[in-house]
């Protein structure tokens, strides 16, 4: 820990007292979560396939009533087709965003399966987030694997969030690279929790790191990743999604709040939102 971060980590021990102490210790997968965080993922690969375990779909009435449902679900790698970047920017600090992939497979037999990850906070019940607990060992990290109806829908329809869909440039080995390093970080939280960070362990942090490991220094580290809410123009730069114009076209057309309204909790609302 930096002595800044020590100087930091003694004033909130002082100011919040011996229960954030311990929390601070050390990270846990074992606390009284949120019921929509209550349950880790965690995948097992059978060749070429994987059963991502607990992948969540919750059915919300507002943002604060919602059903929680967990599934096992079965792909298969040689099905994989793409993987999309979904940038959510903060309503009071557009700089700021919320960013996720999902994972296009399309099986000869079937309509498609999309497979979302998205990296958040893991939330004891009551808490809410705020940066500064963010970088004071506040919150653990967690993966959450999710249907699109749940991470995408519940930030298009019931949340009011502007939501930016954008088909990236991966080729399909480098998106089954991307997704095999997903998914075994996601194990490892399962079994290796660790505290969020504002600053360096988020999820945009994460996401450059995957696509660094699978291209050494593919992305570059400049302001954008650390202020997210351009980090669809940091992509565009670096040829990381697909262009349809200019940047400010691009964006235009990765809007996707419209059509999700439209396809609310539809089977079809993923391809609805890709139309």
């Amino acid at each position: 820990m930096s002595y800044a971060r020590l100087l930091l980590a003694c004033a909130l021990l002082a100011s919040l007292g011996c229960s954030t102490a311990t929390k601070m210790l050390a990270p846990s997968n074992y606390r009284n979560w949120e019921p929509d965080q209550a349950t880790l993922p965690y995948v097992e690969f059978r060749g070429n396939q994987f059963v991502a375990h607990n992948v969540r779909y919750c059915r919300y009435l507002d943002d604060d009533s919602y059903v929680v449902e967990h599934e096992d679900r079965t792909y298969d790698l040689s099905h994989l087709r793409s993987v999309d970047f979904f940038m959510v920017p903060f309503d009071n600090m557009p700089r700021l965003a919320h960013t996720m992939l999902s994972f296009e497979f399309a099986p000869p037999d079937g309509p498609p399966q999309y497979l979302a990850v998205s990296i958040e906070i893991r939330k004891e019940q009551g808490e809410t987030y705020a940066a500064w607990k963010g970088s004071a060992r506040q919150y653990e990290l967690m993966y959450v694997l999710a249907d699109e109806r749940d991470v995408v829908q519940v930030r298009t329809n019931i949340r009011n969030e502007n939501v930016y869909r954008y088909p990236t440039t991966a080729t399909p080995e480098q998106t089954r690279l991307l997704l095999v390093d997903v998914l075994a970080r996601t194990n490892q939280l399962a079994s290796r929790p660790e505290f969020y960070d504002t600053l360096t362990n988020n999820c945009t942090t994460n996401l450059v790191d995957h696509i660094n490991r699978i291209q050494p220094q593919r992305v570059k580290y400049d302001y954008r990743v650390l202020l997210p809410g351009y980090s669809d123009q940091l992509a565009f730069d670096e040829g990381l999604i697909a262009r349809a114009g200019t940047f400010e076209q691009t964006k235009q057309q990765a809007y996707v709040n419209a059509k999700a309204l439209v396809a609310a909790n539809r089977d079809d609302f993923s391809q609805a939102i890709r139309r």
